[in-house]
């Protein structure tokens, strides 16, 4: 009986913690390539970083194009650089359309049309099985 009473309150505590863990994971439902999407546009337009890093697959490359520059960035660079930025909404009229789609990959143009230039985003969207996450951006300054 002493060992039941000492036992129940450990398995209260990891059971709780383990719930608190699961409930803080996103699953594949929640990443859906409008999720995707919509998360992108919100952190490039707005400076919204809620899930941004629950949409970006650990491998996705970000490269940018500016004249001759070529710049390439990884996750983590690309995150540090947004965090930044955070907050600040851009002015600038953001429209999207779709390239290709199918089970697997889908292509979508995100145009951010400013003042004096727009910034073409063509962003690559994988279903990775644990849900859709961006794994290459290449953006165009024209």
């Amino acid at each position: 009986m002493k060992i039941i009473k000492l036992l129940t309150p450990a398995i209260i505590v990891m059971m709780a913690c383990g719930i608190a863990r699961a409930g803080n994971t996103k699953d594949e439902s929640t990443l859906t390539k409008a999720h995707a999407i919509n998360t992108y546009v919100d952190a490039m337009t707005r400076g919204k970083m809620d899930g941004l890093s629950d949409v970006i697959d650990q491998s996705a490359k970000f490269t940018m194009m500016q004249g001759k520059h070529i710049g390439s960035y990884g996750k983590k660079q690309m995150l540090e650089f947004l965090s930044k930025i955070k907050n600040v909404e851009e002015d600038c009229t953001t429209s999207t359309s779709t390239f290709e789609s199918n089970t697997n990959v889908t292509v979508v143009k995100v145009d951010m049309q400013f003042s004096t230039f727009t910034r073409s985003n063509y962003v690559t969207i994988a279903n990775t099985g644990n849900g859709w996450k961006i794994i290459n951006v290449y953006s165009v300054f024209n």
